[in-house]
């Protein structure tokens, strides 16, 4: 630890900024007080511009910094951006607004100060705003803070920047001290917009602003001074003494820090370049950084007393300006007095905040939920089993004696008013091993059929919150709606922010200092592949996918540290910009739910949305040691695939033909609902997971899953739910997959240490597959192990080490679990297995509730594509993304379905079923390019009988049906059923009434002559159109009739039908993808396609880049070899491989 400094000046700073002063402060609020302490300072301000995002980081750090004995007071405020009046800024912004012809929609929460902006005569009246610096003195003061900066993003108020004017002040003022900031302040503007009118003109502003801001605040209004070398800063300091003496106003000295210590002004500099980025650059800005502290006018860092007092003497001096130095010194000191007598020690109440609204008058949250756990089960008929009522008893007390009473209520009220409008999941993580969220409708998994234990979801002796993922199929829709319902200040998204990463800051900081982008594009491509094999390694990974850390990218790839080594400075710079904030986002689901958020924390607003200003996720936990709890709501493409499946199957087979959602949620309960289904129906089993048949199945679309699941043949939901567990990176570096089929086939051979042991784990043939099962052995075989301690096991497993407290806890267990084995028969040896046992699989182990209830979706799907196959496919077809199609379309030809091109008079806007129920129309829609409206266009005025008709309607606008548009339907061929004998061609086609768009009917004629010669485009551009804007490989114009028939009398089979005696078969390669081993030895991996539609990789080892050609798009075949875990593989192409035709 660094010696602290002393200081012979009292000081604290009550003017500070961080990196959520977006590209303007650096470094994070805990880099700044840390740099303060050791500087002699005691406390610090956190004063962001126009927000207090940063206060989480300010809280938890203070209390961190209690902990490790470091005295250091936290104090919160802001940098406020203030207008006199919002009233009549808004009407004259409202003015300006009229004349402006493209009106953008304003949300950006994290405004990029610029700098002379504040600090010149105000002219752009849509930017006006001045700088204020406010602080809560307490928590009524914080409260009234919170309040003003919700305020100051509402959308009344927000232009680019939040504002706030005295009439908000007013009405907020008790608790907060506030002074006039920098040059950009109000009284600073004083000067700005007087200076021309002379020193009295200037002085009267002042004094009447000074009067303006003490008849809110009385003697908690301050005059801040600032010390540097810009001789502007001189004369408002000169006026800012005199108004304050004049109007016998405090005065204060503020350091006005932007980065936490002295050496990193340059790295500042640099933040702020960044942040210029495609955006215009400020007048002021250098192209270059500066070198020396002394190149700056200033110098921002979080200075101790005696430092202010330096750069007070220094820069008056270099300014040639006299000051009062006893004045000066004591706003120097002042602001210690202000830091230590005028504003509390402490922190924001950390009160859990849940909604009243879930609680009805005349009850507690606790009678509450007694009366709906009570109304439950008698729904479910549990009432009278004596296991369901004992089960609930004991979840209940857990809940109460936590008192999340009221957070179950919560979630009961979110999950009612989803289910009124579209599917929900059935459950998602630990929270399905819950009864209470059973029997309240949250889940839709009975716990107790599985066997689901509800301490993995909510142990008695643990701290931390619930938390349950909520699955819905449109969760931006049911947002909105509760925002609309609950309030704008109840249901509040929960923020991200996004950070500079590593690739980003390389390539932008190299183009900054001038290096080559070709030298640096050859850093940034190969990093990451480079530090992945060393990094995985360094971790036991052996399977699946991995993302190195910025560390370990440094420190294995030769390549970037080659680079860095060239460029010192430029890896200086990314270790100090590496993860500053770039931006504010939105959580994939996150939302806080309480009353008054507006009061409870400082609301901002990104995209028009209101957003909290802290966030909550895997890597940062903000939002819950502040009181709020998260609510994740989470969206599931599936359950909108069974959502529009249902719509197919009740048009085609129930005669309802615009199915509402009424509908849609009536046929699932009686059909699909987990309570109602038969999940042990083994024609899906068979037909689906054995045979393989995979159209959008969750959880098996992907090769190496389907490869698994085939093999290990599942009848049961357990087996899904066990092969989804087993198919991750840690149990597949195992080989536990492997080991589970061999064990799935030969029961017999499966030895259990004991009749306990065979209880667990026989539903996994002898496998711990998942936590609860370690959980549930500890419990079983140790003596007195509560089911608690069995679930804290399996986290203290994951922990290395043979000292602390962990494993203290590690030890206590590891005892009992012995001493009770012994006692139930088995050896101390016996005993040290299986707990070693518990070792080996604690890394690899998985949530059994979350497994079984996404299990249970995967069958949903399954059972839709067995008993409604063409309903089925067609909501695949929809659903699948843009760079998915061609793969989807090919999967559903494979199945034996027939897929027609699109067609401008047939095709609507989503895929339809034709009347053979083997054929797929495709929508409009889904051709790459044509968008929303112009597929409206098309809709509602056709059919269209001739081109002319099509290109010359007086009933559509064609500003929506443009020319990009006809260029993307002709190359499409959607509309080759206008296309007559003048035509020569499609390009011809193409040319006459696309590239060159005639106006009228003459300009068509003209046109049709002009390029009559164009002809027709090459199959290979035909070929890349159609599969490009439809994803439909057209097979027709690869491979004829004749050749397939030639193939088929001489027996070579399409690759989807391989047969491993033969070793030959024919396919079309799509894709070459040119990789090195880890040796540097070159091989292709070939992506092919068939007749049957099949899609396979073919790995091909032993090549020569320059020497071995493979076309795409042409017919070929090869002597193969298929292992179950590779896959194809084939060796020197020259030999092995043939183009056909």
């Amino acid at each position: 630890m660094n010696k602290v400094k002393t200081s012979s000046i009292p000081f604290v700073n009550l003017h500070g900024h961080s990196c959520f002063s977006v590209f303007d402060g650096l470094g994070y609020p805990q880099d700044h007080m840390e740099f303060a302490y050791e500087n002699g300072c005691d406390a610090l301000a956190l004063t962001d511009h126009g927000n207090m995002n940063g206060l989480a980081h300010q809280v938890l750090h203070a209390k961190k910094m209690q902990s490790e004995g470091k005295e250091f007071k936290p104090i919160y405020g802001i940098e406020a951006y203030f207008i006199d009046s919002v009233t009549k800024w808004k009407e004259e912004y409202e003015e300006v607004q009229k004349t402006k012809k493209n009106r953008k929609k304003e949300g950006m929460s994290l405004a990029i100060e610029d700098e002379t902006a504040t600090k010149r005569q105000e002219k752009n009246i849509l930017n006006r705003r001045a700088h204020l610096v406010i602080l809560a003195q307490n928590q009524k003061g914080l409260s009234n803070l919170f309040q003003l900066v919700s305020k100051s993003f509402h959308p009344d108020n927000f232009y680019r920047y939040p504002r706030m004017d005295y009439e908000m002040l007013a009405e907020h003022n008790e608790g907060l001290i506030v002074s006039s900031a920098c040059m950009g302040g109000p009284l600073s503007k004083c000067y700005w917009n007087n200076r021309e009118e002379g020193n009295e003109t200037v002085q009267k502003a002042m004094v009447d602003t000074v009067e303006r801001f003490q008849s809110i605040f009385g003697d908690r209004f301050y005059c801040e001074l600032q010390w540097n070398s810009i001789p502007e800063q001189h004369e408002i300091n000169k006026n800012i003494i005199e108004a304050a003496g004049k109007t016998n106003c405090r005065m204060v000295s503020t350091a006005d820090s932007h980065y936490p210590t002295p050496d990193t002004f340059k790295d500042r500099e640099l933040y702020k370049q960044l942040g210029w980025l495609g955006a215009s650059k400020p007048d002021y800005a250098e192209d270059i950084l500066p070198q020396r502290r002394e190149d700056l006018k200033y110098e921002l860092y979080p200075k101790n007393g005696d430092e202010m007092w330096e750069s007070y003497k220094n820069y008056s001096k270099q300014c040639e300006v006299n000051y009062d130095d006893e004045l000066v010194r004591e706003s120097i000191k002042e602001t210690y007095r202000i830091a230590h007598e005028r504003i509390d020690n402490y922190y924001p109440d950390n009160t859990v905040r849940l909604p009243d609204f879930v609680v009805p008058d005349g009850s507690t949250a606790n009678q509450e939920l007694d009366r709906l756990c009570d109304e439950g089960l008698r729904e479910y008929g549990f009432n009278s089993k004596s296991d369901y009522v004992e089960r609930i008893k004991q979840e209940l007390q857990v809940i109460k004696d936590r008192g999340f009473s009221k957070y179950f209520l919560t979630m009961k009220a979110v999950s009612d008013e989803a289910k009124k409008t579209q599917l929900v999941g059935a459950g998602r993580g630990s929270a399905a091993g819950s009864l209470v969220a059973y029997v309240l409708g949250i889940t839709g998994i009975d716990p107790l059929k599985y066997g689901l234990l509800f301490s993995r979801f909510l142990r008695k002796d643990a701290t931390d919150y619930p938390d349950i993922d909520y699955d819905v199929s449109d969760p931006m829709k049911l947002k909105e709606f509760l925002i609309k319902k609950w309030g704008e200040n109840t249901v509040v998204p929960i923020s991200n922010f996004n950070t500079l990463q590593l690739r980003s800051l390389i390539k932008d900081i190299s183009k900054f200092y001038g290096v080559d982008f070709t030298e640096v594009n050859k850093v940034t491509s190969v990093m990451i592949k480079e530090a992945t094999p060393a990094a995985k390694k360094a971790h036991g990974v052996t399977a699946g996918v991995y993302t190195p850390t910025f560390e370990e990218v440094k420190e294995y790839s030769e390549t970037l540290k080659q680079f860095l080594n060239k460029y010192p400075h430029i890896a200086t710079h990314v270790d100090r910009l590496y993860g500053q904030v770039r931006s504010v986002s939105r959580h994939a689901g996150g939302v806080v739910i309480a009353d008054e958020l507006n009061k409870q924390m400082p609301l901002i607003n990104s995209g028009g949305v209101r957003q909290t200003p802290w966030s909550e996720g895997q890597n940062v936990r903000h939002l819950e040691p502040l009181g709020f709890i998260k609510f994740d709501i989470l969206g599931l493409a599936s359950l909108r695939m069974v959502e529009d499946c249902i719509k197919h199957i009740l048009r085609r087979h129930h005669g309802v033909e615009t199915p509402t959602f009424s509908d849609v949620k009536d046929w699932y309960d009686k059909h699909l609902h987990p309570d109602v289904i038969d999940l042990n129906d083994q024609k899906v089993y068979k037909n689906i997971f054995h045979k393989g048949k995979w159209a959008g199945v969750f959880q098996f679309t992907e090769g190496g899953a389907q490869g698994f699941c085939k093999k290990a043949k599942p009848t049961s939901i357990i087996d899904i739910s066990a092969i989804t567990s087993i198919y991750r990176p840690g149990p597949l570096s195992a080989k536990v997959h492997n080991h589970y089929v061999k064990a799935k086939k030969r029961p017999q051979d499966i030895k259990y240490a004991h009749s306990l042991v065979k209880e667990v784990t026989e539903e996994t043939h002898g496998f711990l597959i998942f936590q609860e099962q370690i959980a549930l052995l500890a419990h079983k075989l140790g003596k007195n192990l509560s089911l608690d301690e069995g679930n804290m096991l399996r986290k203290l497993l994951t922990k290395k080490g043979t000292t602390g407290k962990t494993y203290e806890k590690k030890k206590k267990i590891h005892n009992k679990f012995v001493e009770g084995c012994e006692e139930k028969g088995l050896t101390i040896q016996q005993a040290q297995e299986l707990w070693q046992t518990f070792e080996y699989f604690s890394g690899y182990g998985f949530n059994k509730s979350h497994a079984v209830s996404y299990s249970i979706l995967s069958y949903q799907c399954a059972h839709l594509l067995n008993y409604y196959p063409a309903e089925w496919m067609a909501a695949y077809l929809d659903k699948e993304p843009e760079g998915k199609k061609e793969r989807a379309i090919n999967i559903v030809r494979s199945l034996g379905y027939r897929v027609e091109l699109p067609d401008i008079n047939k095709s609507g806007s989503v895929w339809e079923i034709g009347e053979d129920g083997k054929t797929f129309i495709q929508p409009l829609t889904s051709i790459k390019g044509l968008g929303d409206k112009a597929v409206e266009q098309i809709v509602a005025n056709r059919p269209f009988r001739t081109i002319e008709e099509f290109l010359f309607n007086e009933n559509i606008v064609y500003s929506k049906l443009n020319k990009k548009s006809l260029d993307v339907l002709v190359r499409s061929q959607a509309l080759n059923c206008l296309m007559d004998e003048r035509f020569s061609g499609l390009k011809h086609y193409w040319s006459a009434i696309a590239v060159d768009r005639p106006k009228k009917e003459k300009n068509l004629l003209e046109n049709i002559d002009l390029y009559e010669l164009e002809g027709d485009f090459s199959v290979t551009e035909k070929i890349e159109y159609l599969v490009s804007l439809t994803g439909i490989f057209p097979f027709n114009m690869v491979i004829n009739k004749k050749l397939i028939e030639k193939l088929e009398k001489h027996k070579i089979p399409p690759l989807g039908e391989f047969d491993p005696a033969l070793k030959v078969a024919w396919f079309i390669p799509r894709e070459i993808i040119k990789k090195k081993t880890k040796h540097g030895k070159p091989y292709f991996i070939i992506r092919v396609i068939d007749e049957t539609c099949s899609q396979e990789s073919i790995k091909c080892w032993g090549v020569n880049p320059h020497r071995d050609v493979i076309f795409l798009n042409k017919p070929y075949m090869a002597k193969l070899k298929y292992d179950d875990t590779w896959g194809f593989s084939s060796y020197a192409l020259s030999k092995t491989w043939r183009m056909l035709g």
